[in-house]
């Protein structure tokens, strides 16, 4: 029984078990290639993506910030004014020295002080209780090795997210070579697909679900009383980890179409089986993502929209996968 030195060109040729066996080698080793690759191309440009990961974290603290200053800033006013006038009420009765202000003086002053500090939260909204804009919120290390393990972490998951199309081909390939030819037809169409979902799927998360979390976790903390510092490691862990659960969980078309290719799964159970799915994919939502309703709810939604695509997709592009089986030997 020879041995492939190259991974196995599924053609219809049958495999052995070591064959098979030679061909997963052969297909990991390029797959870790791409990804060794694809991390080393995140480490050039490390500092450029953490930048990236970070701008959810940054746009949210940033309007946080600026909300919670602009509300001090008013109360501020408000009792500045309300102190002053009445500290001038007070001197004037208590000082013996005082000049000699009738009712319509004072109130003069007050109206004064309000007009005063109208314009001056209009014409003048930078004061030294105002946020500064060119103070940009940065993430907390508190270990040494944080900082070191977090870029890491970052390198080799957006080294996966760049090589993605080349693991989802050889992945695909290796299913492929056990299947029937028209199913590795299937297979093979469905690899740039399955790539560009993955890709879709982290940047999904990233840019729409990220920030609705973030707000909804701020929002929880100003609820019991406690203000939010995240540091480095912890919400590089959030992102990273939801991101490869996202990017995974868009393959979902391709995983029905795939099935209903082979014969596995018909369109007519698809279709009576939704009740079930739905329950299905919000426990699965809950237990992949943190204790939080806007993850849950933002990942239960798309995958269900991605289950009905699947379904079209094998509605539009059905074959009789059991006929056309029935004429083939599996390899």
């Amino acid at each position: 029984m020879g041995h492939h030195k190259q991974p196995y060109d599924p053609t219809g040729s049958t495999m052995s078990l070591g064959d098979h066996l030679e061909e997963l080698r052969a297909r990991l080793i390029l797959a870790l290639v791409g990804l060794f690759i694809g991390t080393m191309i995140s480490f050039t440009f490390g500092k450029f993506i953490i930048r990236l990961i970070e701008k959810p974290y940054v746009n949210v603290m940033t309007h946080y910030a600026n909300k919670h200053v602009n509300d001090v800033n008013v109360a501020g006013a408000t009792s500045f004014v309300e102190l002053l006038s009445n500290n001038l009420v007070e001197a004037l009765e208590s000082d013996p020295n005082a000049p000699d202000l009738d009712a319509k003086t004072i109130r003069f002053m007050q109206r004064l002080y309000e007009k005063t500090e109208e314009q001056w939260q209009a014409d003048a909204p930078s004061t030294p209780w105002a946020f500064s804009n060119t103070q940009v919120p940065r993430l907390q290390i508190l270990a040494p090795a944080d900082g070191f393990v977090g870029f890491m972490k970052i390198s080799m998951i957006c080294g996966l997210v760049l090589s993605a199309p080349w693991v989802f081909y050889q992945l695909w390939m290796f299913v492929a070579a056990g299947l029937y030819e028209h199913e590795r037809r299937a297979v093979q169409m469905a690899v740039p697909f399955s790539a560009g979902l993955f890709i879709t799927g982290a940047l999904f998360f990233l840019f729409i679900v990220a920030p609705l979390s973030l707000k909804f976790f701020l929002g929880f903390g100003d609820l019991i009383g406690v203000s939010c510092h995240w540091t480095f490691q912890k919400y590089i862990s959030f992102i990273t980890v939801l991101m490869l659960v996202f990017g995974i969980a868009f393959q979902t078309p391709i995983a029905i179409y795939i099935l209903n290719r082979t014969g596995l799964v018909l369109v007519e159970s698809l279709r009576s089986s939704r009740k079930f799915v739905i329950f299905s994919i919000f426990v699965i939502a809950a237990m992949a993502t943190p204790p939080d309703v806007v993850s849950q709810v933002t990942l239960a939604l798309p995958l269900y929209g991605l289950y009905e695509i699947g379904i079209i997709l094998c509605v539009l592009f059905n074959k009789p996968a059991n006929q056309a089986s029935s004429l083939e030997s599996k390899p």
